[in-house]
């Protein structure tokens, strides 16, 4: 016990006097001090606790371990979906409303947008429901054997995006989905989804080379778990002529509600009947 006491205290005389090259720590002076009193007297020893051991164990004391021992896994940071620009609509990209005149992608019954990218086109779409949007690309204004995209609100509160083909008035899911980068989200009773799709893909029934001109198809209703179901109107929209994706417009459609007074016949019923109360009866 002594031959180790004496080694100890040669230990710290050499250290103190620069023979082993290390400079003494104020940890190490402040722990020699605790354990020696005023004349060098033996007194109470506490445990050296250096910056190493004093992290290490505020670390593993921390809840950033699993209890396996490793540290959890940082989900990276989700990005909101980032709203549709109206503003944009016939300049860098071309858009259809569906609604009320003046409406946007947040107040359309039904709102699409398109625009190139590289070798892909952008689709952005929205619609008042809480179910499902889509657009389908046909060569005749008539549902059957169309290709579709679909936005479908699930029962998760998730958006996906699905590819469809139109068989007769019935959409039949399609495996292959040519859809990527796909963003969606259901807001004020509103599915709104963006998505790229490429611009040419390899001669297909179910897809269609989005060089050429469609007309496009716009429909949208309620969903049964994830589910699309028969479309909220009788007869969906469909664009006046086929629209070419290296054109960009800003083409309006009323609604039913706003296409009274701009069909034809009512036109003419009006200018006979203000014809008639200027002139009066005979």
């Amino acid at each position: 016990m002594f031959f180790v006491r004496a080694s100890v205290q040669l230990w710290v005389l050499l250290v103190h006097s620069g023979w082993l090259g290390v400079a003494p720590s104020p940890t190490d002076e402040g722990a020699l001090r605790a354990g020696h009193g005023e004349h060098g007297d033996p007194g109470h020893q506490e445990p050296h606790k250096d910056s190493y051991s004093t992290f290490a164990s505020e670390f593993l004391e921390s809840r950033y371990l699993s209890d396996d021992g490793y540290p959890f896994p940082t989900a990276p940071p989700v990005d909101p979906f980032a709203k549709i620009k109206v503003s944009d609509c016939g300049i860098t990209k071309g858009c259809i409303r569906y609604g009320k005149p003046g409406c946007d992608a947040e107040t359309c019954d039904y709102f699409l947008s398109y625009r190139r990218i590289g070798t892909d086109v952008e689709y952005e779409m929205s619609a008042d429901t809480d179910g499902w949007v889509a657009v389908g690309f046909s060569s005749d204004k008539k549902m059957g054997g169309d290709d579709v995209m679909g936005c479908v609100h699930d029962d998760n509160g998730r958006v996906r995006i699905h590819h469809f083909y139109n068989v007769g008035q019935w959409a039949k899911e399609i495996k292959r989905n040519p859809a990527r980068d796909e963003e969606g989200i259901f807001e004020n009773n509103r599915v709104t989804c963006r998505f790229k799709r490429p611009l040419y893909v390899p001669r297909e029934e179910t897809l269609v080379d989005l060089h050429l001109s469609w007309y496009y198809l716009f429909a949208w209703g309620p969903a049964i778990q994830g589910s699309i179901t028969r479309h909220d109107i009788d007869s969906p929209p469909v664009s006046d002529r086929m629209i070419s994706i290296y054109k960009y417009e800003d083409i309006f459609m009323p609604s039913t509600a706003y296409q009274t007074f701009n069909s034809p016949l009512c036109l003419l019923l009006i200018v006979a009947l203000t014809f008639y109360l200027l002139m009066g009866t005979p």
